[in-house]
């Protein structure tokens, strides 16, 4: 059992470095990522950095180009802009046209998706937490009398996924994002609609001003 360990330590060891670089703009966007190249500035073999990449791909911190390789994923503030103030918009009639028909097994949805946030915020599994919190934010808004709006709002998400993970990278940033669920989560359970969508105003706009931070870094 040994030698698993030791691989999946060296993983790690790669993933949470290819975490960093890239939030570092030591790895900048648009840049190639070799394997062999992480390999050996890491101290690895090059199976944990091929592994390694793949989970970043998965994230979308990563995009893979057949017979070109990893390149690190280029990402704008002005789309991030557009895109968010667009979410804003859409999220907000979605959550107004859903609360009062969330039931029961709806929050036990959120209250199941915000549990399985904070738990892989603990283990620094940025993928776990991007599917958990996708499902989170999602048990708000599904509501099946509005398949159109839901469709324009996932398609957003899509575009967007580097970018939360990005945000994810940061351990404080888990943190407050696990405190802002409790407090949308509170409001839904008071029916509160004002308070909801102030809520998941201001949850956005604190991953918003992180990601431009993060995005204008030199």
């Amino acid at each position: 059992m040994s030698a698993p360990r030791r691989h999946s330590t060296s993983q790690e060891h790669a993933v949470q470095w290819l975490r960093a670089a890239i939030v570092a703009r030591e790895l900048r966007p648009g840049e190639r990522v070799g394997q062999e190249d992480i390999a050996e500035r890491i101290g690895v073999s090059v199976v944990p950095v091929r592994e390694a990449l793949r989970v970043l791909e998965q994230e979308g911190q990563l995009t893979y180009l057949p017979r070109r390789g990893y390149f690190v994923t280029e990402l704008s503030v002005a789309d991030l802009d557009e895109i968010y103030a667009l979410r804003a918009l859409l999220e907000a009639r979605a959550a107004r046209h859903a609360l009062p028909a969330l039931d029961a097994e709806a929050l036990e949805r959120m209250e199941l998706a915000a549990r399985d946030c904070v738990a892989a915020a603990g283990a620094g599994d940025v993928a776990a937490e991007l599917e958990a919190n996708r499902r989170f934010h999602f048990a708000i808004v599904d509501a099946p009398d509005q398949p159109h709006l839901l469709r324009l709002i996932r398609s957003l998400w899509d575009a967007t996924e580097s970018y939360r993970a990005l945000y994810y990278n940061d351990a404080a940033e888990r943190d407050a994002a696990s405190e802002a669920h409790e407090r949308i989560m509170a409001a839904v359970r008071a029916r509160d609609e004002t308070r909801l969508i102030a809520e998941l105003d201001a949850h956005r706009d604190r991953a918003l001003e992180v990601l431009r931070g993060i995005l204008a870094a030199p």
